[in-house]
Parts: C-alpha cells; structure tokens; sequence
C-alpha cells in the first residue's frame, strides 16, 4: 500500500480524501494556492505545497506545478478530486511517466470517456441509446446557430471538457445560441483549458439519474445503486438522493448493467459514474461518463456502506475488488443537500466574504464511511466541508461549501431528518441558500419524488423570495417565541434590579407579529415550561432549554421545532423552515401603538443596474445614449468561474455608465444608470 499520497484538489474533497487516507494510515500532501494558505484541507494533511497565485489556471490546474509538489514530497500516488486534472489525461499521462500511480483510471478511458463528444460516439458504436445531437466540433456561433435549428430547439450548448455545470447553456432560439455559445466557450477555457463545444438535443421534462460503478485493473465491476440527481439549477446539481424514488427493480438493473459493460468496455478501472436521461416512462439515454468521484458520492457510501475512496486507493494500488454485485445491497435512504456560498434572494449569485459564524450540525460520530449506516441508529447526519467559521469564501472557486447529509430507513424519515439538519445549520457573513434548501424540503413535489430537472424553474419562476409558512406552523413559531421572550425580559429585570418579583413586572398577556399575523396569547409558566393560550381558546405546550443570547433554539412545541435565534428591537429574528421571520413581542397597547407607526420603505433603484454580486466586469454592452429594450443584454459579469448577463427589465435609455470591462465591483455597485 502506499505511504503517502498527495491530493491535487482544495475544499471539501481533498478534506474527504485525507479522512479516508487517514482511516487506511496513509499520510497525505496538500497543495494550496495563495488564496488557500489557511484553508482546511492544508490544516488537515500532514504536509502541504505552496502551488501559486489563487486562480486556478495560474495554480491548480498547471501540471507541471502539481508535478514539482509531487517530486518535494516523495508522494507515491495522486488522487484528483473532481474538476481541476480529475478528468485530464495529459496529466494521468504525466504522472505514469513520473511512475507515479493515478488515483483514477487509465488515461485511455479518461480520453474515451471523459471526453463527451468521444463517448458519445462509442455509446452510439455499442448501441446505447443516446440523446440526438451534433458530436463534431463546432467553431462558431454561426455554425451553433445553424447547427441548432438543424437539431431543434430548445438545445443544451455544452462544453466537451466540462463538468459541474460549468461551460453549459440552454438556448430556446437563435440569439440565445449564438450568446450561449460564446460564453460557454469562455466558461470551458478558463474552468479546463479546453473550449471544445458541442450542442445536443435538451429533453424536456427528464429526470437526471447516474448509476456509481466500480471496476478494477483485473476486469471485475461492479454498479453501486443509482443517485437522482434531478434537482437542479443551472445545470448545477442541488439536491441528490439515493435511491431514485422513481426507479423499479428491473430498471435499475438494466441500468447498471448497461453501465458496466460500457465501463468495461474502455478498460475502466477505478470509481465512475455513467449519467442518463431517463422519462416518464423509465426509457433511459446515456449522458456521458464522469471518470473521477462524483460530488454527490457521499449518498451511495451511506446506502451501501462502502467508502468509495478508500476501494479508489486499494484499485489504483493494483488490488482486484473485494466485492461482487451480490454482495451490494442498499439499505435505506440517503439525501444530500449541497450548502453554497450564494444569495438565493438575488437570484442565487455568488456570495463571497468571511464565514463570521459557522455551526454545521453535529455529525453521527458513530458512522464513518465503510460501514452501513443502520449500525449508527435510526439516523445519521453527516456534513463534508472545507470550512470553518473564520474562514474566506474567496470569488476564485466554486460556491459549494459543504454537502449535509442524513441517512434514515425510509425516504420520509431521511428527509425529516434533513429538515431538522437545516435548521440546525448556523452559517452568518455570507448570503447562502440554506432556506432554499429548507423550502426543497417541504415542497410536495419533491416529497412525492415527482421531480424532472425543471423542478427549481418550474417551482420558482420568478426567483426565490423566502418561504410563507402556513397559520398551523406561525402558531407554533409565535408560541416559543411568547415563552422566549418572557424567558428573556425576566432575565432582563433581574439584572436592571427593578423589581424583586420578576414575573409580575414581566405581565402575562402578549401579541405577537410576523408575516403579518397578529397572536394574542396569554403565557402560564411553570417549572417544566410554559402554556401559551391564543384568543381563539387554543393552547400549546412549550418546552425548551434556551437560555438569552442562544443562536440556536431546540423548542418542543406540539412537536420538534428549531429555530436560529436573532436579536432585533422589542423581539426575535427566527428564522426555521426556509422562512426568515421578524417576530414582535408585544404587550397589548404596545402592539395597538405599533398599527399607528408609517411603514419605512425602500431607496428607489429602478432607474440604476445594481451589480448583483461581487464580481468582475467582462463587457460592457452599451454606451450612454443607447436606448434598450426589456430583455436586452446591459454587461457581463464573472464571478466564481460562472459568466451571468445582466439584462434590462424594461425599456429605458442609459445615461451614465459607472463601470468598464475589467473593474472589481461589489454587491449593489451602480453599474449602468437609466433616465
């Protein structure tokens, strides 16, 4: 076995990757840019490189960079990650010529497979069915376009290097192709160093599954099960499960048959995922090959109970596998929620800045990859990161900064044990999509399993603007928030030393507001809690252990509710189940008085183009003068390796523009003003 290994990647996947190294007793090599100097992943390792400037073309993704870490260190084997040189076969090249082995497969699949417009064609060759789609080259717009019409609209524009989501692009017309093209082009040279396009077919309403598969150097290979990974927002996985909930039997063998022998038909050896299509009618069309770990790995290990990294060392050492497909039995259900760093009430843009608080929930300390989860209990929890709460979130790498995830015997009590896992999820500094992902969680579709990937622009057409919780669960919210807030203007009588008896001066009777509802209660403490009555006659029960200046509330209140706990003027910010709540706690002429008070509202932007996250201005596409039109392209601004167009909402003629192609531009810059 090897002695040591170095970890070509960052963030939570080289954390993961130690973690398994760690069990196996392998020390571990980090490399870091300078963007990374304080980064987990190099507090972690046993000894880490300085590699170079922060992006990643100028550090990460220069081979000879990663080849002279490997020489200083003595480290005997490379395990990539995903992106960055995971799928690139001049560097597994490299390293064989180093004679030092690849944590991954054997150069010729990564070239067959990891290509997509080569592994279509093999697909094709071997009677797969596949997605309809042009697999050439393709050198312009020009040639997009009319290769487009030529497939039919809508298409998905895709960079042949790509992964992750980035370098794709749908188009529903010409415009949009041509627009689609050229920065999905841009998106595959800055992101792989290679701006190979081609366009397919975009089914509508599909469900994105992928079968985990497992081969060795001495031809064994087995599938792991299936990940529904239909949840997705630009083209960017969110939530993953395992199992599918729309799977049969049958379908899921075929399925992973199918991928086997195409894994073993280009040689594979190593841990891959072969992605499909599948509709309504569980007709299935292979994707494209992913030759590396896939992000959303963790939901299989816990179904399974096989730690995929560590079987990844044990093939790349030259071991035949252990295991055959009898003994892979899934137990369970598992879903994984990917935490970004990004503001979903902006239209879900990146968010950078420093991590002031970060409080993943505990981890089951009893589960670790490698063993089945039903021996840990009922449920598990667990949260892959490359974080910690004074960390950066820099603008240079992608926005994931954890994958919560919870394992449980059946899909209903997964996802309750996910719900609860969110709102136990403390994160301050940064806009993140922690509520969005609350919301998810709740939404019947997603708990009948009836998702395709349009859900998120289907479900959430004009954006995500927070969650309205239903009267029933307001009514609990206003009834721990009664009995926290007497809790805590005791507190604040004894130390003011008013008044010797606290509960007198406190009172009884209180309304309390949020989402603008107003409950009127009477609290009846005692020593296990407190009863809280509502005008209508109704009571509920409360229960909890908070004490004032807790960020996190655990209230047992007609069932288990958590709350993060926010300080604001006369009464809470709460925030649980996606919604983010101002809550008043009022004494009854207090609240009368409060219906008098004028509503503040908000400065007037309508005439300015805000820069909706901090970014880097790649073009600006009109001059003062212009007139414009609703829907017509303003600038371009990159951010964590992504381009977004920012298009105007209305007709207008500009006149100022604050802003140029290369400037560095905060939340709410004024790029562009309007008459």
């Amino acid at each position: 076995m090897f002695d040591k290994i170095l970890i070509a990647n960052r963030g939570e996947i080289a954390c993961r990757v130690i973690k398994s190294a760690r069990k196996m007793g392998i020390k571990t090599v980090a490399i870091y840019s300078d963007a990374d100097k304080q980064a987990l992943h190099v507090q972690m390792a046993d000894e880490a490189v300085h590699i170079g400037p922060p992006p990643a073309n100028q550090s990460y993704i220069v081979i000879d960079k990663v080849m002279d870490a490997i020489k200083k260190t003595g480290a005997q084997a490379v395990h990539p990650g995903y992106g960055f040189l995971s799928e690139n076969a001049k560097f597994a090249e490299a390293l064989e010529a180093a004679g030092v082995a690849f944590i991954g497969p054997p150069k010729g699949a990564i070239e067959a497979m990891g290509d997509k417009i080569t592994s279509k064609k093999i697909a094709q060759d071997a009677n797969v069915s596949t997605v309809p789609g042009y697999m050439g080259l393709i050198e312009d717009a020009d040639e997009a376009v009319k290769i487009s019409n030529e497939i039919g609209y809508p298409v998905m524009i895709k960079a042949s290097a790509g992964g992750g989501g980035k370098g794709m692009r749908i188009a529903w017309n010409d415009e949009e192709a041509r627009e689609g093209f050229q920065s999905s082009k841009n998106e595959a040279a800055n992101s792989f160093g290679d701006d190979r396009i081609f366009i397919e077919k975009f089914v509508t309403q599909p469900r994105h599954i992928e079968i985990q598969v497992l081969c060795d150097a001495h031809g064994n290979g087995v599938y792991l099960g299936e990940r529904e990974c239909s949840i997705q927002r630009r083209n960017q996985k969110v939530v993953e499960e395992a199992p599918s909930p729309f799977l049969d039997e049958a379908t899921r063998k075929a399925m992973g048959e199918q991928s086997v022998a195409l894994a073993k038909a280009v040689g594979y050896a190593s841990a891959g995922t072969v992605e499909f299509i599948v509709d309504g009618e569980k007709n299935f069309y292979f994707l494209e090959m992913n030759t590396r770990l896939q992000v959303e790995h963790p939901v299989t290990e816990l179904i399974t109970g096989v730690d995929l990294v560590e079987q990844m060392i044990r093939v790349a050492n030259g071991e035949p596998l252990t295991i055959t497909q009898d003994d892979v039995k899934l137990q369970g259900w598992a879903i994984e929620n990917r935490l970004y760093a990004e503001d979903p009430y902006r239209n879900f843009l990146p968010s950078i800045g420093r991590l002031t608080r970060y409080r993943p929930p505990a981890e089951t300390k009893a589960y670790t990859p490698g063993t089945q989860p039903g021996d840990a209990g009922d449920e598990v929890v667990r949260n892959d990161t490359g974080v910690y709460e004074g960390g950066e979130i820099s603008m240079y790498y992608d926005p994931m900064i954890a994958k919560l995830c919870t394992w449980a015997p059946t899909r209903d009590a997964a996802i309750e044990a996910m719900r609860v896992a969110l709102d136990s999820f403390e994160v301050e500094g940064i806009g993140h999509n922690l509520p969005f992902l609350s919301a998810v969680m709740d939404h019947p579709i997603f708990i009948k399993g009836d998702m395709t990937t349009a859900f998120i622009e289907e479900q959430y057409p004009e954006g995500f603007d927070g969650v309205e919780l239903p009267e029933a669960q307001l009514k609990r919210v206003a009834a721990a928030a009664a009995a926290m807030y007497r809790v805590a203007e005791i507190r604040r009588t004894r130390v003011s030393g008013r008044m010797d008896n606290h509960e007198r001066r406190v009172g009884k009777k209180w309304v309390v507001s949020l989402q603008g509802h107003d409950f009127a209660v009477k609290v009846k403490a005692d020593k296990e809690g407190s009863t809280v009555k509502f005008e209508d006659g109704s009571k509920l029960r409360v229960a909890s252990d908070w004490t004032p200046g807790d960020q996190l509330a655990e209230v047992d209140v007609d069932g288990r509710l958590v709350l993060k706990v926010g300080k604001i003027s006369g009464g809470f910010r709460l925030r649980t189940r996606g919604a983010d709540l101002k809550v008043h706690v009022r004494t009854p002429r207090q609240a009368e008085l409060a219906k008098l008070m004028p509503e503040k509202l908000p400065p007037d932007t309508s005439k300015m183009l805000l820069c909706p996250m901090p970014g880097l201005i790649v073009k600006v596409d009109v001059e003062v003068g212009d007139e414009v039109q609703e829907g017509q392209a303003l600038c371009t601004v990159e951010a964590m390796k992504m381009e977004n167009i920012l298009r105007a909402e209305k007709k207008a003629v500009v006149s100022k523009i604050n802003a140029a192609a290369g400037d560095s531009l905060a939340v709410d810059d004024v790029i562009i003003e309007f008459e």
